[in-house]
């Protein structure tokens, strides 16, 4: 691994996306024959979590790829509030205890990894492999193909239109993780909120209303978009050595 990562940083990053898009499709659908939601999920992403963390510690590049903690002025950065206004999307409808408890646990643990993972790969390998060639058409395919990854959700039977809509809103989603990095070169902010709204979706009363559906892809793409602006203008970048 070491080796491929020495020859390129992007081709690193683009096989880690592959592998942990390929890997969590299978594991998903295992998952449902054994009966217990995410069970060989987690399995998966606490494997490649580990395998990620004991790679970058090795050879010290935690720091490099924001396992460090946030250097950024919280004042500027509007103490993560709008943070907290995306957080409460999947409640919107309520809250429920939508499977057993065994089956919820295995879903937040499985969410958690996500979090981790996705945080991980596209805004720490893809965007800083390409950002060494161009730091705006990084940001731009860091985002994008961050929410084009999700139509892989139409492959684990979703429909085809909330897919659709995911897709933008992570794209915006993306987009302000990946300002978030840049500005404060800290992953951890963006690996919690990315997990805890994960998570939070087991709780969510299922809603079939395209509308309502429109409706919060619109408010997630104005508020994610928006702070990203906000961060941009408002704050400075953090210098590293690496």
């Amino acid at each position: 691994m070491k080796n491929l990562y020495n020859k390129s940083n992007l081709w690193f990053s683009i096989i880690w996306i592959i592998t942990y898009v390929i890997l969590f499709s299978v594991a998903d659908n295992l998952s449902e024959k054994t009966g217990y939601m995410k069970s060989i999920t987690v399995l998966v992403g606490v494997v490649l979590s580990i395998i990620i963390i004991i790679f970058l510690k090795k050879n010290n590049l935690l720091e490099k790829y924001g396992l460090c903690s946030f250097k950024g002025n919280l004042k500027s950065f509007l103490y993560f509030i709008p943070l907290l206004a995306i957080l409460t999307v999947n409640l919107w409808n309520g809250i429920k205890m939508n499977t057993s408890v065994i089956n919820t646990i295995l879903f937040i643990i499985s969410m958690l990894c996500v979090g981790f993972l996705e945080e991980i790969i596209f805004r720490g390998f893809l965007f800083v492999s390409m950002s060494q060639n161009g730091l705006k058409s990084a940001i731009v395919m860091s985002s994008i193909t961050f929410g084009i990854g999700h139509i892989v959700n139409l492959l684990n039977g979703g429909d085809f239109v909330p897919t659709l809509l995911q897709v933008f809103y992570a794209i915006a989603i993306g987009f302000l993780f990946t300002i978030m990095f840049y500005k404060s070169k800290s992953l951890i902010p963006c690996i919690i909120v990315h997990a805890v709204f994960n998570s939070l979706s087991i709780f969510s009363i299922e809603n079939n209303n395209i509308t309502f559906d429109v409706i919060t892809c619109i408010f997630l793409c104005v508020v994610n978009i928006g702070y990203a602006l906000w961060i941009l203008k408002k704050t400075k970048v953090i210098k590293t050595e690496n």
